[in-house]
């Protein structure tokens, strides 16, 4: 009845062992949707451009130097480089639970066995075996002496802890492509509040001229209402168009001060006064970019390549997931010097002590939690893969956005530049004609509004074509390989 006993016993242990070792079914991912051949098939060409490092992209040495230095000194991007080296201290550790552990031991101890318990009766007794020499007789206050070495080592199978090693080695490529991510927002950055700032030096420029106009019209129509040429009336209405200029002014200036003091922020440096070359509307565009293949965008954009790491690391870790409903061979070892005396402790190979265990474990009662475990992997796959589709079709439509705005501030500029000589000659028109008598000194005042409004509107669009550019370079990557 007993061998009986013991036999179903091992039969139902293997049907649960087996049992135990069922996979969880595959992640099924929906396909991925084709990317169009062009970005815009009236503007892009379908050749293929490596984008320029923005050292090259950028021709202002100024705004190069201040771009270098954001590089050095920018503390997200000093944040960003930690984030690098932990994903490495990650994939370090995940490489090293491939390799069995060794650890040197030193240990000492003491135990007394209670009189009625088996040990305690059993080394009673044996003390009075004629077998036992005297300097083995085991003492009632039992010490404990060992030194030696102990490994215990799970071994590979199932692609389990390889699967994990390579997780966490596509983890650090995509922080590395998160930091280029950085890196390329940083240089964007940069260059937006530089040429904000060469566009707002230009407004000033301007509005300086205009009030300097304005306060020597001011001084005319003054002079004409003491011969009685004018009527106290238009004196106000020109000297509220000089004070409405002089706001303007101090607003320019304010962000002036916001612009320089946001651009230190990136160069990780407190406010100080930003050196800058000539005013925006005798810059030269940056050079001009050829968008390419939509396919580049794979390779050239981090943040696409930074997505689709991740996706292979959830793919991997869902292997390991799945592989953690199979057995692990676990095989532990030790070897030393062991007694329960130090006088002896050194006597190989009398003191000698070894052991060697090697063991298939299977889960059983704990498959609910590794369960758990494989469905928020699944889940997290397919986030990852929905993420990566999403920094695709992001991608895609911020480049079709920036060619077709590039292309369309080009053609705003040109009839913004025509509309300011067109008002700076009507300007000149009705001063004559108020000279003259024949117009009234509102339409002085209008004429010298619209052509100090269009000047500034000509700088906004000037500068949007500068934002164009970066955001252009941003969305194709950035020049980061």
């Amino acid at each position: 009845m007993h061998l009986k006993s013991l036999h179903f016993l091992l039969i139902v242990s293997i049907a649960a062992f087996l049992g135990s070792c069922k996979l969880a079914e595959k992640v099924q991912e929906p396909d991925l949707a084709k990317i169009p051949d062009q970005f815009q098939p009236s503007l892009n060409p379908t050749s293929s451009q490596s984008l320029l490092p923005w050292r090259q992209y950028f021709t202002d040495s100024l705004l190069v130097i201040y771009i270098d230095e954001a590089l050095k000194s920018n503390l997200d991007l000093k944040i960003a480089l930690q984030r690098v080296s932990m994903a490495g201290a990650n994939a370090s550790i995940a490489n090293g639970a491939l390799l069995p552990s060794l650890s040197a031991v030193t240990s000492a101890g003491q135990q007394r066995f209670g009189e009625y318990t088996m040990d305690g009766v059993g080394n009673f007794d044996t003390n009075f075996s004629a077998n036992v020499p005297p300097d083995r007789r085991i003492p009632v206050n039992l010490p404990d002496y060992y030194l030696g070495f102990q490994s215990s080592w799970e071994v590979a199978a199932w692609g389990k802890l390889r699967n994990r090693k390579k997780a966490a080695a596509a983890r650090f490529f995509a922080s590395d492509k998160a930091k280029h991510l950085i890196q390329t927002t940083l240089v964007s950055e940069v260059a937006r509040h530089y040429y904000s700032l060469l566009a707002l030096d230009n407004k000033l420029l301007i509005i300086r001229e205009n009030i300097t106009l304005q306060q020597t019209a001011v001084t005319l129509i003054t002079a004409q209402k003491a011969a009685g040429r004018a009527t106290e009336l238009a004196v106000k209405q020109f000297t509220a168009q000089l004070l409405n200029t002089q706001s303007l002014e101090a607003l320019v200036k304010q962000e002036i001060v916001r612009h320089e003091n946001e651009l230190n922020l990136l160069l990780g440096r407190y406010p100080q006064p930003i050196e800058r070359g000539r005013v925006i509307l005798n810059q030269q565009l940056p050079k001009e970019l050829e968008a390419g293949l939509p396919s580049q965008l794979l390779i050239q954009r981090p943040d696409i390549r930074q997505a689709e790491l991740q996706l292979l690391a959830s793919r991997l870790d869902v292997k390991a997931a799945r592989a953690a409903f199979l057995p692990s061979l676990n095989l532990t070892a030790g070897i030393g010097l062991q007694s329960f005396t130090t006088a002896v402790l050194f006597n190989a190979p009398t003191s000698t002590a070894y052991s060697l265990l090697g063991g298939l474990t299977a889960p059983l009662f704990n498959r609910n939690m590794i369960r758990g475990e494989y469905r928020k992997a699944s889940a997290s796959q397919l986030e990852s893969f929905y993420s990566y589709q999403q920094s695709i079709l992001q991608g895609f439509q911020e480049v079709a956005t920036q060619l077709n705005k590039i292309e369309n501030l080009r053609q705003s500029y040109q009839f913004k530049s025509l509309e300011v000589t067109t008002l700076e000659e009507g300007v000149a028109t009705s001063n004559d004609l108020f000279i003259a008598g024949f117009a009234s000194y509102l339409e002085v005042v209008t004429a010298q509004k619209s052509v100090l409004s269009a000047e500034l509107d000509a700088i906004d669009t000037k500068q949007q074509q500068f934002n164009a550019a970066i955001d252009l370079y941003r969305a194709l990557g950035g020049g980061w390989n």
